[in-house]
């Protein structure tokens, strides 16, 4: 039977494995499932009428969604593509109406 000394020597050896691994937990593991879980969502979220942009560079407003199949509209002439919903990188940002001033010419109008 094992002595008190030779259980803290076991302890001893095993915890720098167990801090390690709970150190690729916090540092690798739960930040990527965090990102898993945001892009997810934003791939769930798209609604007809959002604007996407694809993994292959293609950017479009969506025209119809079915399961995992989206049709996006990509330029003014109504070319339609077919894409899957895992292909979309992110929603891209509403355009703008007013045009800002460069910081520079503000800061001479002063």
């Amino acid at each position: 039977m094992p002595s008190g000394q030779e259980y803290l020597a076991i302890i001893a050896q095993l915890a720098p494995l167990v801090i390690l691994i709970v150190l690729f937990y916090f540092l690798l593991i739960r930040p990527q499932r965090k990102r898993d879980k945001a892009e997810r969502e934003m791939r769930n979220s798209i609604e007809v009428g959002d604007e996407i942009s694809t993994i292959g560079g293609f950017i479009g407003r969506v025209v119809s969604i079915k399961d995992d199949v989206l049709v996006i509209e990509s330029s003014n002439d109504r070319t339609k593509l077919k894409i899957y919903r895992w292909a979309i990188r992110g929603k891209e940002a509403p355009a703008t109406e007013t045009v800002e001033a460069p910081k520079e010419a503000n800061k001479d109008a002063k």
